[in-house]
Order: structure tokens, then sequence, then C-alpha cells
């Protein structure tokens, strides 16, 4: 499949702009030591001595994301069963650089895309647990994202324009007919529930061969469910699906059909926009083949 690049960089992040605005604004943590941890696609992370980290957008469409964590994640995390990046410290525009930013605790382990959890059975407890526990009604006023937690429909254009870039026919055809599967079911007629948003292997974290806590809340918003179960797709193997979905609880057919239809767009989106990204596009890769491997052919 032909990728671009991740999105460009809108401002210069750096360790040396990360010191300057702890001098300025948190000075008794600017003499820690600063170290770049992760320079993804909407945020630069440093390391912030022991244990705290950075977290810095780098890009305009990813500043609000920051706010809404600032906002929304100190009144989630104390009924989630695993541990998330609450923010201690916030930052303000300055030195140049124009958006929030936030100090949060630096949690242990390695993101899962590079060391995948050692029990899969365990895994699929963990994570359907923690969705089950997040997963409750939203308030009319919770961040609102275009592209996440909505109807299927609204991501049909793109997942429709990037089928024909993925170079095996067969795969082609298979892709379309779980996408329009997906699609026929019913919409979410539910409440609009808090959703992760953007819950992948990149953003799970695994300590000693177990999963530990889930990171980078930026996408958090309100709405169909289907979209966080995706990572059913993203991590598990086929036999542990359903083990995800019975201690999930509530994800009835429609709902699973709508789940495996954003893994299916995820992966196509991981995949057509990590030409310099090897892990994001892992993540693309394995994911889609989950996918068409669960498809169960023309009816």
């Amino acid at each position: 499949m032909s990728a671009d690049n991740m999105p460009t960089a809108e401002v210069s992040v750096s360790p040396e702009l990360v010191r300057q605005l702890l001098t300025d604004q948190h000075p008794d943590l600017a003499e820690r030591d600063v170290q770049v941890l992760a320079n993804g696609w909407d945020n630069l992370v440093c390391r912030l001595g022991g244990d705290h980290l950075v977290r810095l957008p780098r890009r305009a469409a990813s500043a609000g994301l920051v706010a809404n964590e600032q906002r929304w994640l100190p009144g989630l995390a104390g009924r989630l069963p695993l541990p998330v990046p609450v923010p201690v410290r916030t930052g303000r525009p300055g030195r140049g650089y124009p958006w929030s930013w936030s100090v949060s605790p630096f949690l242990p382990g390695e993101i899962a895309a590079r060391t995948p959890p050692a029990d899969p059975g365990a895994t699929a407890l963990v994570l359907g647990g923690f969705l089950a526990a997040l997963h409750l009604p939203a308030p009319a006023d919770a961040p609102a994202n275009p592209s996440r937690g909505i109807p299927l429909a609204g991501r049909d254009a793109r997942v429709r324009s990037q089928l024909p870039h993925l170079d095996d026919p067969v795969e082609r055809a298979t892709a379309l007919r779980v996408w329009e599967s997906a699609t026929a079911a019913p919409e979410w007629a539910g409440p609009a529930l808090w959703l992760h948003g953007d819950l992948h292997p990149a953003n799970i974290l695994v300590e000693h061969g177990s999963v530990r806590s889930v990171i980078d809340f930026g996408d958090i918003t309100a709405g169909d469910p289907a979209t966080d179960l995706a990572v059913a797709w993203m991590i598990l193997p086929a036999a542990r699906r359903g083990e995800f979905r019975h201690a999930y609880g509530r994800a009835d057919h429609d709902t699973w059909a709508r789940a495996r239809g954003w893994a299916l767009s995820l992966a196509l989106v991981f995949l057509a926009h990590s030409a310099d990204n090897p892990l994001m596009a892992g993540i693309g890769r394995r994911t889609l083949d989950a996918v068409l491997a669960d498809d169960p052919g023309p009816p």
C-alpha cells in the first residue's frame, strides 16, 4: 500500500524548548534531565527526570487535545482500573511556542506495539474491564471529535478512497466486504459514552508481560463505543476476542460489527500515513491482517 509521511510538525519543539518553558513556568522542575521519548503524529513527549513526562503539541490540530486531557482526565481517572497519565502540571504558551502543554507522571513499561503482552487471555480480560469502566454516559459538554466516536458513515468516503491503494486485489475485495458489512449495521442508538478515542498498541503499556496502563487520551471524546472496541483486532488473537467481548459485557452483534469496521478504518489510516513511521505501519498491517482473517467470506 502506498503511504505518506506522518503529519509535519508546525512548530519547532525540542528538549531545549522544554527546558526554557520549565524555567519560566515551573522552575522547580527545570534542572531535571530532559530526553526525547517519542515524537508522534500529535506530540513531542520528553522524559523529565525519573518520574515525569512533558507533552507538547507539535501541530495546531493537536493543541486542543492536550487541553481536553487537562480538563477531563482528572475526573475520569478515579474510576478506571488501570493507571492513566493525569496531568500534574499545566503549561501555557511562551518562548514563541503557541499552545498549552502538560507535565504528567511517568508510567513504567514498554508500549505493546514493541513488547506484546505475554498472556493474551489476561490481556483480553484487563482491556475489556478497562473499557467497561470507561464507557459510561458522558456529559453534554464532553469534547467533540470529528473522526472518532461518530457513525461509520462519516468515515465511508475516506475508507473507500484508501481501499484502492491496497496492492492485493483479494485483500481489496475482502476489505470492501468487511466495510460494507460494518456500515450496514445499525448506528449506535444509546447515549454518547466516554471514549479513549485512540486505543491502539502504541498507547498501551506493558510491564513484566502484563498490561499496566493506558496512555495518550488526547482524542478523548464521547460517542459510539465501537471506536474503542476496535482494539480487539489490534492486540488480541482471534481466539481471545470472545473473552474480551465477555469481559466488556455489553457489545451486542451490531456494536461488534461496527467495531470490526473501525478496526479496518484505523488500519488503513495507519498504513496510509506511516511511510516514515515503521511502528505505526506495523500496527496497521497487523490490524488489517486480523480484520481480513476474521471475514467469513461472501454470503
